[in-house]
């Protein structure tokens, strides 16, 4: 079965609404390069919605009715919010589920070093990348730093064109004969990872009649006066920091017919924003909608923050409870009756790298939103493997809304693998199948997606969020 361009189907009023919503799109990703900074653009404009944070109930002892829209943040990494329908929360909920964590590389916690007269920030890579791929390109550093006094000193510096940017420094060709023998894992390892950020000397002048004081490491020493004076910032900070390395510069528009948008951290950055989009877009509901927005699925979906934390749960709790049902029963109810996108993204056909694909079962970037019934390895290990039912109900749900879609696998059986949350959540007994967008470059610095993909996969996430249970 051949799935077709989306493009030659668009009138011209859809084309515009194409290209205003993946320009706001480029825009999410330049502001929105780490989870901290996804959760506070996105609360924000949650709040111009009509959102109210669930805190607030709380507080309150405010009872949740029918048309309320509330948000929960955990740890200034994670959201979720809900737009409460008219039947009641244990006949299951419709569910958006993303990500916002992306590939990367973290400074240590004790970084700053001086080498031969060049000053190092030692890092240590997030996720699954290619090594080779992170050095001699301009980086970006993104992040908070927590003083002992509570204080919180935030940090974007390599994105305007007056910030410096840092580097990871790569061998010269002429040298590299012994390093181009090495295997594409071992070109670069990871402790060489170590951006670059500073070349300058600190000079103390002294006294009159004394000679100048020279420090033990001075390129060092210059570049912790620099921290201290325009941020405020010792180096016993570091401690309690978190600085994360991503690539300088903007989302651009690619192709001489710019039908393409190239940028850091799509993945899933792309199915959060649609997701969101979607979110805001529908109004009342006869079903609850509801949309996560999570972290640490590059590294599992482990730890506080992570789809695998109770953390999804204990908000449907309270939920339940301030609408005078906190009972075990309907919650586990409300869990199993819930039918689920897991909005994540897939490996688009690439022909250039066409041995690594099934083509008839691949995703094909401008071909519409991607159903994957299954992701994992191997035999299905680590899956969720969607039953046919499922499918057959996602499939007239789009079908009716007009949405373009195909059902694709990430890459040939043995080749490799990977996964999302899906599993996670199907664990509760509800129907789940992962949704998103094609991608070119995954897990690269700059990914590449059509914009007709993730305009189509907002437009299905919307039709999924009207759509009555199954």
């Amino acid at each position: 079965m051949e799935t077709k361009n989306c493009w030659s189907k668009y009138s011209l009023k859809q084309i515009r609404e194409l290209e205003v919503f993946t320009k706001d799109y480029r825009d999410f990703l330049d502001n929105c390069k780490t989870e901290r900074e996804c959760v506070n653009n996105i609360v924000n404009l949650c709040e111009k919605c009509g959102y109210t944070e669930l805190e607030e109930y709380l507080k309150a002892g405010k009872k949740i009715k029918k048309g309320d829209k509330i948000y929960a943040v955990n740890m200034n990494k994670s959201i979720i919010l809900f737009n409460i329908g008219e039947e009641p929360l244990e006949k299951g909920m419709n569910i958006l589920g993303a990500h916002i964590d992306s590939p990367r590389m973290d400074v240590k916690s004790n970084p700053l070093y001086e080498d031969t007269s060049i000053a190092y920030l030692d890092t240590h890579y997030y996720g699954g990348i290619k090594k080779y791929q992170w050095v001699a390109i301009p980086l970006s550093l993104h992040g908070v730093v927590i003083k002992k006094d509570g204080s919180t000193i935030e940090m974007a510096i390599g994105e305007d064109e007056d910030d410096p940017v840092f580097f990871v420094s790569d061998l010269l060709i002429h040298l590299a004969a012994e390093q181009m023998d090495k295997k594409a894992a071992k070109v670069v390892e990871g402790e060489a990872l170590d951006i670059i950020v500073g070349n300058k000397p600190l000079t103390i002048k002294a006294k009159k009649g004394e000679e100048d004081k020279k420090d033990k490491d001075p390129v060092k020493a210059e570049v912790l006066r620099i921290l201290k004076d325009e941020y405020g910032m010792e180096e016993e900070d570091f401690l309690s920091a978190e600085l994360e390395v991503v690539p300088a510069g903007k989302a651009r528009e690619a192709g001489f017919d710019r039908s393409m948008i190239l940028a850091y951290g799509q993945d899933d950055r792309v199915c959060a924003f649609a997701s969101l989009f979607a979110m805001l877009e529908v109004k009342d509901v006869k079903r609850t909608s509801c949309c996560i927005l999570t972290d640490k699925e590059e590294i599992g979906s482990v730890g506080a923050t992570g789809m695998t934390s109770f953390y999804f749960e204990n908000v449907i709790r309270e939920i339940l409870n301030l609408m005078g049902k906190a009972d075990e029963l309907k919650l586990r109810r409300c869990l199993a009756n819930s039918t689920m996108l897991s909005s994540d993204v897939n490996a688009a056909y690439d022909p250039s790298y066409a041995s690594a694909f099934e083509k008839k079962n691949a995703s094909v970037m401008g071909n519409g939103m991607v159903f994957s019934k299954f992701t994992g390895s191997r035999g299905k290990s680590g899956s969720n493997d969607a039953n046919a039912e499922y499918i057959a109900y996602i499939r007239k749900i789009m079908d009716d809304a007009k949405v373009s879609f195909q059902i694709a696998e990430l890459g040939k059986v043995d080749v490799g693998g990977g996964g999302t949350i899906a599993y996670i959540m199907a664990k509760y007994g509800m129907n789940v199948i992962d949704a998103g967008v094609a991608v070119l470059n995954m897990h690269a610095p700059f990914e590449a997606t059509s914009k007709a993909d993730v305009y189509e996969s907002m437009r299905g996430y919307v039709a999924f969020l009207n759509a009555p249970g199954m």
